[in-house]
């Protein structure tokens, strides 16, 4: 996939061009449906399969420290987008100037100058333009006369729950992981550098991977099990996935609050793995966390949750 810094970077309108533009924070099953969408039509035009997104993300410039937490950083969205089989994602700037951008301007300016979209398909909630007064239905209504047909998808459930960032938010807040993968499509996932730790882990004989966490939204303290996925190259190599037992928490049996951190003892691995970028996953909440009375109690309690972690991933890395 083909990834443009701006719009203006483009030097020519993609050909053909099948667009879909939003945010996309999480990249769960409702964009999946508008992500599959463009890239048929696309396919059935002989076209080009074109995302239209923003960095930062506008409620991060616009409404300061009340913003949510975002559940993808950018670098796990252009994964995913390319994996959707999408031909060129533009990642636009958002700055309060360009939130300035009257609607109707965005979308012959920049939506039809730069893009020339053959066709167009936004989620039911789009808004654009200044203070988002831009609607599917000017878009419709410009479409016939610039030469494009706009089509709103409407919401997508799961399980007869509206998928959405939000419902997504809201589940990793109560450690409800396995609801929060239904949303998504695909467990949810902290990226990050492996950092040295206090090497505690080691001295209980089970030695971690300290995440250094790139995502602003953690699931609620706990024990999980799921799997390590290595980004970058060395042993295990770029791409492997070894099972995992992660501890998020603050590690109450030693007294210390240093706020959440991820903490993964990889169940088929033993050796140096400082430095490396990994992805941890949450598939499957073992337990809350908890104080235990000695270390003798909670080397004991780990390894009871490295056998059900091992109960939980059986069979062969997705």
């Amino acid at each position: 996939m083909e990834v443009k810094l701006g719009s203006d970077a483009l030097a020519a309108p993609p050909a053909r061009c099948v667009l879909t533009v939003g945010t996309f924070d999480g990249l769960h099953e409702g964009h999946h449906v508008l992500m599959r969408t463009v890239v048929e039509r696309a396919r059935a035009l002989d076209g080009h399969a074109a995302v239209y997104t923003f960095e930062p993300h506008p409620r991060k410039v616009l409404g300061g420290p009340s913003a949510p937490g975002l559940l993808t950083t950018l670098e796990q969205k252009l994964e995913v987008i390319a994996a959707c089989g999408v031909d060129v994602t533009v990642v636009e700037r958002f700055t309060r100037e360009f939130a300035e951008t009257p609607p109707e301007r965005f979308v012959r300016d920049i939506l039809w100058a730069r893009f020339r979209p053959r066709e167009v398909y936004v989620g039911y909630n789009f808004r654009f333009g200044h203070h988002r007064e831009g609607s599917m239905r000017l878009l419709v209504e410009l479409g016939p006369e610039l030469g494009f047909e706009a089509t709103i998808i409407p919401e997508v459930k799961v399980g007869g729950s509206t998928v959405s960032s939000t419902a997504i938010r809201q589940h990793l807040a109560a450690g409800e992981v396995e609801a929060a993968a239904r949303l998504l499509g695909r467990p949810y996932a902290l990226r990050g550098r492996v950092a040295t730790g206090d090497r505690r882990g080691r001295a209980l004989g089970f030695p971690t991977a300290n995440l250094e966490s790139e995502n602003e939204v953690l699931p609620e303290a706990g024990v999980y099990a799921g799997r390590v996925r290595f980004l970058d190259e060395g042993d295990p190599p770029r791409g492997a996935e070894l099972p995992a037992v992660t501890n998020l928490g603050r590690r109450p049996t030693f007294g210390e609050d240093l706020g959440l951190v991820a903490e993964a003892h990889l169940l088929d691995f033993s050796g140096d793995l400082y430095g490396r970028r990994v992805d941890v996953s949450f598939e499957s909440r073992i337990r809350p966390e908890r104080r235990f009375e000695g270390v003798e109690a909670l080397r004991a309690q780990i390894a009871r949750d490295v056998a059900e972690a091992r109960r939980r991933l059986a069979g062969p890395a997705r």
